[in-house]
């Protein structure tokens, strides 16, 4: 068993269980100051409805999200102790600054989410809803930010030499905005909305088949997909402009992501299959010299290749190429499928369409693969390198971990995780099989006027006689 391999196992599996929740609780972060900013304008229940039912849900993610992180933190002083001293001083910089700016922000104001709705005004309890969506925002700021520097590092100067070295830093904001920060930055945040939006379109389109809270889940599943379509078209942008860097500073990762070995004008490809013995991608359909144009704004300039480095300096190609084109792939998949349900509700076809609801409760699953793909990209990308172009993954090893106590622990993990993600299922499913409370129909607070209260009871009567003419249906 190797110590090497088995402690990357363990980080990648930790880490990626880990990164499905924060990139939900951002995005339903973001649907939460939709719908509670669209109250307080219209004073329509449904959107305080909206907002009670999904601040429920994101309670549950956030939870999790917050117990599967914190075994990484102890990952570093374990498996990667020799890397944690190398990076310390960087890392120490940008986590103390998520603490200070997001979590404090997040966990403060989260109390005042979860249970001030009959205990502070409607507008404070929007300014805490701001503030957890903001705080969550800043989280990833700083873990993106941290990141970010093990590809591309900037602000520091080495310490020490031989195993005792370590970098520090001499300009903060040199590490905070190093050359790839902002673009990766913006492209996780982009998956992060879409994340949340689809879970949203997911629940509402279940409703939808079952006739069940019918005038909820279509508004959901509106906000939803308005948020959806604006996230997955953000989401090419920042992509296009993030491999514009890492054609910049990242070469050889550029070229594992497109199968590229020859300095020459490139293809782009679809798909395909990458024969590293063969230096060649066979059984693949691509665009002759696109990635060129992309990357250069013309048709001639070469692309750097692979043959430009040496066969131990090169990422694991065939994987990176595949991880890539499948995160490309799905994200292209999720465009297409938000704009078409777009299209077909401004046609006013699109609640008739079972197929396709049908379709969108399985949604979900979308931005969350293309989530990992291309984190995995990104990771195993930089590849032999855990800080690029200064420190190798096998020296950041511990020297005194063993591969038997690594392999013991990653069985623990596995088996652990197991049963979270099994509780999370369970609960999540119970908070949706539950659904909405008619009873949040009537707002509370000081927007609640004779208006308001003659409103929610209309709607509430108008929910009624839909759920009983459904079950007359049914029967």
């Amino acid at each position: 068993m190797d110590v090497l391999l088995l402690s990357r196992l363990q980080f990648a599996f930790t880490i990626a269980f880990h990164y499905i929740y924060p990139p939900l609780s951002i995005g339903l972060g973001v649907i939460l100051v939709a719908v509670e900013a669209a109250w307080l304008r219209t004073g329509n229940p449904l959107f305080h409805q909206m907002a009670r039912f999904w601040t429920r849900i994101f309670a549950l993610t956030f939870a999790i999200g917050v117990a599967t992180g914190i075994v990484m933190e102890f990952e570093f002083g374990t498996n990667w102790a020799s890397y944690s001293r190398f990076v310390g001083d960087v890392f120490g910089s940008a986590l103390a600054a998520e603490g200070i700016f997001a979590f404090f922000l997040e966990s403060g104001f989260l109390a005042v989410l979860l249970f001030g709705w009959n205990k502070v005004g409607p507008r404070m309890h929007f300014f805490a809803t701001c503030m957890v969506c903001l705080g969550a925002h800043f989280s990833a700021v700083w873990i993106v930010v941290a990141n970010s520097w093990q590809q591309t590092p900037a602000g520091y100067h080495i310490v020490g030499e031989g195993l005792h070295a370590r970098a520090e830093i001499i300009d903060f904001w040199a590490m905070v905005f190093n050359p790839s920060s902002m673009e990766r930055l913006s492209h996780t945040l982009c998956g992060a909305w879409q994340a949340g939006a689809w879970l949203v379109v997911s629940v509402s389109a279940w409703y939808l088949l079952r006739r069940r809270h019918v005038q909820f889940a279509q508004r959901s599943m509106r906000v939803g997909l308005i948020a959806a379509l604006i996230a997955s078209l953000l989401q090419v942008a920042t992509g296009h402009l993030s491999a514009h860097g890492v054609a910049k500073n990242q070469p050889a990762k550029l070229a594992a992501f497109e199968g590229h070995y020859a300095t020459e004008p490139a293809t782009l490809w679809l798909f395909g299959w990458v024969d590293q013995q063969q230096e060649r991608v066979r059984f693949g359909i691509g665009l002759p010299r696109m990635l060129t144009f992309l990357v250069h704004n013309d048709f001639n300039t070469p692309v750097t290749g692979l043959r430009e480095f040496q066969p131990e300096d090169r990422p694991p190609v065939g994987f990176v190429f595949q991880t890539y084109h499948a995160m490309v792939g799905i994200g292209m998949a999720m465009i297409g499928l938000a704009a078409f349900s777009m299209w077909l509700i401004w046609k006013k076809r699109f609640f008739r369409q079972r197929w396709l609801l049908q379709l969108l409760v399985f949604s979900v699953l979308g931005p969350q693969l293309a989530n990992q793909f291309g984190w995995w990209s990104a990771e195993v990308g930089r590849q032999p390198w855990i800080v690029y172009g200064l420190l190798r993954t096998p020296v950041g090893l511990s020297r005194v971990v063993r591969a038997e106590t690594v392999l013991i622990s990653l069985i623990m993990f596995t088996l652990i995780y197991a049963l979270l993600f099994a509780v999370f299922i369970f609960l999540m499913n119970e908070k949706i099989q539950h659904g909405p409370d008619d009873a949040d129909l009537v707002p509370s607070g000081k927007l609640a006027g004779h208006k308001r209260h003659a409103a929610a009871h209309g709607v509430t009567r108008s929910l009624a006689t839909i759920e009983q003419s459904d079950e007359s249906r049914a029967g």
